[in-house]
């Protein structure tokens, strides 16, 4: 099970409500939408947005599944889209078969999203949809080698164009009862490998499972998997 981080104050404020009814307008301008979705904080507020402004028949997530994501990660994505009514499809993505991914450079990121989007842009133009992720307004300052991928295959960032930050995004969840409201950043199993340690199955799997294990039990496999 994911922890849920301590909440901040959970009153999102004005200036907030009406970054979230730009969102929804920004949204019904650019309908049917796909979202990008993983189940965390932004990607799950945007698909409940989306859900209320639209309603569930022009909406569309998508997960993308690899061995990069941990399972209880996908299992709390999946209970989220149940809870709000989403529309949820999963897909297998294939990033570990590139070896420039594989080979965990500064940009890997990129090397991933364009495995991502390069499955979901076809999906979103056969459905005729606007396809769009996560990326909030914090994010753009942020070294993400993985936005240059977004933007070559026409992935919009609502939540960045209208201003939403991580805490109004925080706080505008927990007014509507989002259970990953208050849950930690949890980037991919590999983003825990040193740049230049090749990501492996194996590597991978035993970062998930220690970081399930008590701090004990972790060190020794991690020392273990990672020589």
């Amino acid at each position: 099970m994911i922890a849920d981080v301590p909440p901040p104050a959970a009153d999102p404020g004005p200036d907030a409500l009406a970054r979230e009814r730009a969102l929804a307008a920004w949204l019904r301008a650019h309908a049917p939408v796909l979202v990008g979705y993983s189940g965390g904080v932004d990607s799950a507020y945007l698909a409940a947005v989306a859900v209320d402004a639209l309603g569930p028949d022009d909406v569309l997530a998508v997960v993308g599944r690899s061995a990069s994501y941990p399972a209880a990660q996908w299992e709390a994505a999946r209970d989220a889209a149940r809870a709000m009514g989403l529309p949820l499809l999963e897909i297998d993505t294939r990033e570990l078969d590139d070896p420039r991914y594989a080979a965990n450079p500064s940009n890997r990121c990129y090397f991933c999203k364009t495995e991502l989007w390069s499955r979901l842009a076809p999906l979103a133009r056969e459905r005729g949809m606007t396809i769009v992720d996560g990326t909030n307004a914090d994010d753009l300052a942020d070294h993400r080698p993985g936005a240059r991928a977004t933007a070559e295959h026409g992935v919009r960032s609502p939540l960045a164009d209208v201003g939403l930050g991580k805490d109004d995004i925080r706080r505008l969840s927990a007014r509507r009862g989002l259970s990953s409201a208050w849950r930690p950043s949890s980037p991919c199993l590999a983003s825990r490998l040193p740049y230049g340690t090749a990501v492996t199955p194996a590597r991978l799997e035993a970062v998930e499972l220690a970081e399930a294990l008590p701090r004990t039990e972790s060190g020794k496999l991690l020392r273990r998997e990672l020589a």
